[in-house]
This record gives C-alpha cells, structure tokens and sequence, in this order.
C-alpha cells in the first residue's frame, strides 16, 4: 500500500507509517536503522521533494557491500565537485586577491560570485542528500565529542553524514559569499603611505614609499620599531593611527592615498608637496579633507553579520553564526573556548612577564606593548636589514616558490618529503597580506600567497610566506595522505593556524639569522604566552561584537561603531591597562579579520595553544617535519581526539602556563 508523506509545512512530519512499512519489507533487525534514517531524512524533506515514502522504499540500503560500495562513491565524486568549484572560485577570485595588475570594473563581481552556491541544495533537490541521511547516522557535537573507539569509516561516514545537517538555499549562500568578497576587498586595499603620516609636531618619521596594509604591515612594522632605539615616537603614530581606524575619525582622504600628508594626532590632513611624492604611487588627486570614512568599517562588519544571520533559520542546532562557528567549525563550546583565554588574559604570570619587558624597554610599558616582540631575536635586528636580506633573497615570489625545499629540509622533512610537498605548492603575489589557500582534491594543489613589493618580497612578506607554508604544508598531507577525502583537513582552524606558528616561529633561522640557544627558548616561551595574550583580547572583542549585533538587529552602522568601541575599551581596560596603561583606547578593535573573516579570531589563540603542545611534542623527536605529518594525515575529527593523537592529551592552556611559570623562575 502506497504511504501519504505528511509535509513539514504542516507541522513535524509523522513518519510511523513509513517506518512500519520499511520494518514490514526490511525486517526488525533493521530498527535502530530505519527510524534513524527516515527521521533524519523527514528532517528536512519539503513538499515540493515528493513522495518520502516512495523514496524511503526505493533507496533504503541493507547490505553492507552497497553500503560501503555507495559510501565510497560519494567520498570519491565529492572530492571532484568540491575540487573543481573550489578551482573555479579560486580563479573568478584572482584578479582581486593577487596583485595581477589594476582591478577592472567588473573584477569585484566575479570575485563575489559563489560557483557552489547552490551545490548542497542542488545535491538535496536530485535526492542526493536525502540519500545519504537516509542511510548514514548523523552525529551530535556531543557525540563526536564523545568518541573514544570510532573507527576511520565511521569518522568519515559522520563528516559525508554532516554535510546534509542544514539545507540553506543557495541565495542565502550566495548572499555570504557576496558580503565576505564585498569585505575581503574593502580590506585587500585599506593602505596607509606612512611618509605621508607625520608625527604629533609634523615630523616625517617614516620612509619614503613604505605603504602598510591594515592591520597586519601596521602592527609588525610597530614590532620591527623595538630594535631602533628612537622607535618609540613611530609606535606613536601607528597606535593612533590604528585608533582612528577603529573609531572611524580617519579622513577617507588619507587611506591609500600618497598624495596628501595627515596629522593623525591633531587629524589635520593637507596637500603633499610635489617633492614628497612617490614616484611609483597610484595617481589620485590631491583630496585634502578631514571628512571621516563614513563607517564603511562597520557597514561591510554588519554586511557579513546580515548575511550569516539568513542562514539562522536553516540551522535549527545551531541557530546564529555564532553557535556555528564555536559547534559546527571548532567543534568547540563556546563556553570552554573563553575559559581557555581567560587561563590566559587572567593568569597572574601577565604582571610578571610585563615586568621583564618594562627592564628591556627601559621605561613604563606602553598600549603599543601590547605587541612587543623584543623576546626574539629579530626584535634586536633592524627591519631594514632584514629586508635587505630578504629582498637579496627572493626579488620575487618564485625565488621563494624555488627555495621552498631548503626551508623544509631546515625544519627536519627528509630531502624526498620536502621535495614532494613543494611540487604540490604554488606561490602567488598577493594583492592583500597573504594568505594560504588549500585544494580540496588530489590533483589541485594549495597556493601560497604574500605580499611581494616592486623591489622584491620585503621582512614582512618573508614572515607571512613562512607562516603560509605551515598552512600549505597541512594542506598537502591532509589532503594527499589522508586515508579518507572527507577526512581532509583539520579538526578547526586554529590547528592549521598552529602548524603556521611552528613554521613562523623558525623564520629567522630559516633565514641564516641566528639559532637558539637555552635563554633564546626561555624568551620564546614567554613571547608565545605574550602573543597568546595579545590575541586572547582581541578574541573577545570579537565575540562579545558579534553577541552585540545579534542583540541589536535593528542597528545602524554608527552604533555598531559605538558598540565596538566601547566593547574594546571595556576588555582593555580589564585585562590589559593594568599592565599597560591606556585607560579606554580602542586598540584591540583593529584587527581585520573583524572585518573580513567571521568569527575567526578565537582561532588565533587557540593556535598558539595547540602550537605550544605541537612543538613540546616536537622536543621530543627534534625533528619538526615528521612529526607534522604524523598530525596532519589524522585529517578533521575533533580538536581534542587529534590532539591527544598528536601529543597526549587534550586542548589545554596547561602546557604554556606551565612552561612560562618555569621561564620566569629561570
């Protein structure tokens, strides 16, 4: 007898009938199976997808040889299609992420168009998805979290399974893509000519030609400022300048703009000399205003929030972007993420390891301290020399490409590994700071991508290109060593972040520039505590902007402005002005990624993190490059499942507060 299917129009679907007649044809051997199924198949069944009956009967598998036979057939056709829409975004993309030339009109329009938009809802609507919740278990955070004994199918048919846990239409997808293209190249081209940013009493204290992309060339030429004795009055101008950007008090006059001189302490902005000029600068005209941006900041923050905030409806176990980026992309409550930082910005080892920067600096620490790098080597080298070495180097971004075996083999990969892994790596110049972009299918393979100025990759590109390759090198084994395509991957971000940190943190010694000795690893512990505590900050800001604007929906683009703020002035005040002063500045607000990468910022602590456990493990061996990729082909189950595979035991701000408490007492 032909069963009606109810519609999810009307209410919750009743599937007992359904079940029964699968039980009746099936037999009862199968329960547990066909009401797992069938409900999670009802799930998100609508009435324009037929007849769910029919389709249960017809497609309901038993046998375990067509069960993994079809298993098998999905994990391999689904690296194809994610491999090849992966490609054809990464190409509609390049013109606005590489520095290919000027950007043409319709450059930004490609860059925001999504090829796989529709993928999911297409793979739903020709019953592909249906297939797979009819016949594969979906998994409960807890669950996955739970899993001690799960054998590699098992993890692999909960990833296939996880893909079909939400149906969000393709317009709502392609609504992201659009905002976060919108937001990525709004902050691609967000450039300070620091020649043109003049001191409090109008002193020129920057070079000639030097343009600093916010907030990443902003910050590390504040921290390329501690090796010059004078380099406090640079650091200065750039806090303020960060604050403006912040606050939006920053004349739009200014941004990119070589053409004029700004006094960002008195926010005076007025026409530069002939003289002053850079010769090789775009030519825009003399434009000299104090007219602020008019919060283009916030407006392209709340486009992103806009977007996810579509796709709420569709996620009924994860129903704001914010349980999705701490349930579904960390695999991570959010309530055990902020007590992960809170170890750090509140442990009482902050006011001591402050004490030991206050002796090297010489003076009462400042906010810009709260990126001070003076524990590291490169923190007593000049960034001048150091961009000579590397300009020397790589005068382009293949010199780089061609040394890439040498830099594995100086971090331990075996001559054949690191020949292997840099066939499978493609560097690009970027357009923005850089950035590294996987492959999502063997034969694709992952790009490289840093800044390279006219004369050559400079310190700061150098530095970022190390990191990326952390990422690229994860990228290679996690994708061609993994026993299963949809295992490729990690567990969550921060642990490709922390691979990038271990590759990062080599950079000088990679460079010919030093090698450590027992008191240069005591200092490297307490600069990575130091880093973790910078960015733990700024990792709250972040969610506690995002709690705001769910909180406000109906706000304007000013008062998420105010909002942020005030958000950032209120961390501040409590974790970091008792140790650097600055009461109420809004400095932990500038970071970029706000801006451009939702809810990524946590990402970056729980990196440093994971990357003091990677290296404690890596103590062990002494070699850097086996053990990564030992790590890397477990490929994505949970954060605490890899890391006890990695190094012992799970996720924990243990190993770093340990270790800095023993640096101290050294």
């Amino acid at each position: 007898m032909l069963l009606m299917t109810l519609v999810l129009a009307a209410g919750p679907m009743n599937t007992k009938p359904i079940e029964d007649e699968l039980l009746k044809k099936f037999g009862e051997a199968q329960r547990a199976r066909v009401e797992r199924g069938v409900r999670q198949t009802a799930a998100l069944w609508r009435k324009e997808d037929g007849d769910l009956a029919a389709f249960a009967r017809d497609n309901f598998l038993t046998e375990q040889k067509e069960l993994d036979d079809t298993f098998a057939r999905f994990e391999a056709n689904f690296e194809q299609l994610d491999g090849h829409l992966l490609e054809i975004g990464r190409e509609l993309q390049k013109a606005t992420a590489l520095d290919v030339g000027p950007l043409l009109k319709v450059d930004p329009y490609f860059a925001e168009y999504d090829p796989g938009a529709h993928l999911t809802e297409d793979l739903f609507r020709n019953k592909l998805g249906f297939v797979v919740l009819l016949n594969f278990p979906l998994t409960t955070l807890e669950q996955r979290l739970a899993a001690k004994d799960w054998s590699r199918q098992q993890w692999a048919e909960a990833r296939l399974a996880g893909r079909f846990a939400r149906r969000v239409p393709a317009e709502v997808q392609q609504a992201i893509t659009t905002a976060s293209a919108g937001a990525s190249l709004y902050i691609d081209a967000y450039n300070v000519w620091m020649h043109h940013v003049l001191a409090e009493k109008g002193e020129r204290l920057f070079p000639s030609g030097m343009r600093l992309i916010s907030h990443w060339n902003l910050r590390d030429e504040l921290k390329a400022q501690y090796a010059d004795k004078d380099g406090l009055a640079r650091q200065r101008i750039i806090i303020k300048v960060m604050e403006r950007i912040v606050t939006q008090t920053i004349p739009a006059a200014v941004i990119d703009n070589p053409t004029v001189d700004w006094n960002p302490f008195t926010n005076t902005v007025v026409a530069a000399a002939e003289g002053t000029i850079e010769a090789d600068a775009p030519k825009k005209p003399a434009a000299p205003s104090t007219k602020p941006e008019p919060d283009v900041r916030y407006k392209k923050l709340q486009a992103n929030w806009a977007a996810q905030k579509k796709a709420d409806p569709y996620s009924p176990t994860a129903p704001t972007a914010i349980d999705r980026a701490f349930s579904l992309g960390a695999e991570m409550p959010e309530a055990r993420v902020k007590e992960l930082l809170e170890a750090v910005l509140a442990s009482p080892l902050v006011p001591k390891i402050a004490a030991e920067i206050e002796k090297k600096v010489g003076r009462k620490l400042e906010p810009a301290d709260l990126w001070f790098n003076g524990f590291l080597p490169r923190g007593s080298i000049a960034e001048k020399d150091l961009d000579a070495k590397v300009r020397a180097k790589y005068p382009n971004a293949q010199a780089f490409a061609k040394d890439i075996p040498r830099i594995l083999q100086g971090l331990g990969f075996p001559a054949d590994r690191a020949k292997y892994l840099s066939e499978r790596i493609l560097v690009d110049p970027s357009r923005g700071a850089g950035h590294a972009l996987q492959a999502a299918r063997r034969g694709d393979f992952p790009h490289l991508r840093t800044r390279v100025e006219k004369d050559g990759m400079n310190y700061k590109g150098y530095n970022i290109a190390v990191h990326e390759l952390g990422h690229n090198v994860e990228q290679v084994f996690s994708l061609y060593d993994v026993d299963h395509t949809l295992l490729a991957g990690v567990p969550n971000t921060a642990f490709t972040e922390a691979i990038a940190f271990v590759f990062q943190a080599k950079d000088l010694e990679l460079l010919g520039v030093g090698k450590p000795d027992a008191e240069a690893e005591r200092l490297r512990v307490l600069n990575d505590f130091w880093m973790t505590w910078e960015i733990a900050s700024v990792a709250l800001v972040d969610i506690e902007v995002w709690h705001w604007m769910y909180d406000h929906p109906k706000a304007t683009p000013a008062q998420l402005r105010d909002a942020t703020v005030e958000i950032s002035k209120k961390i501040w005040n409590k974790y970091c002005a008792p140790v650097l002063g600055g009461k109420d500045t809004p400095l932990l607000g500038i970071y970029s990624h706000m801006i451009s990468y939702p809810m990524y910022l946590f990402n970056y602590p729980l990196g440093h993190l994971i990357a003091f456990q990677i290296e404690e493990q890596v103590k062990k061996t002494g070699k850097i490059g086996p053990e990564i990729e030992r790590m890397s082909k477990l490929g994505a189950v949970t954060p605490d499942a890899w890391m006890v595979h990695a190094s012992g035991e799970p996720v924990s701000a243990g190993p770093l507060l340990r270790a800095t408490e023993a640096a101290l007492k050294k």
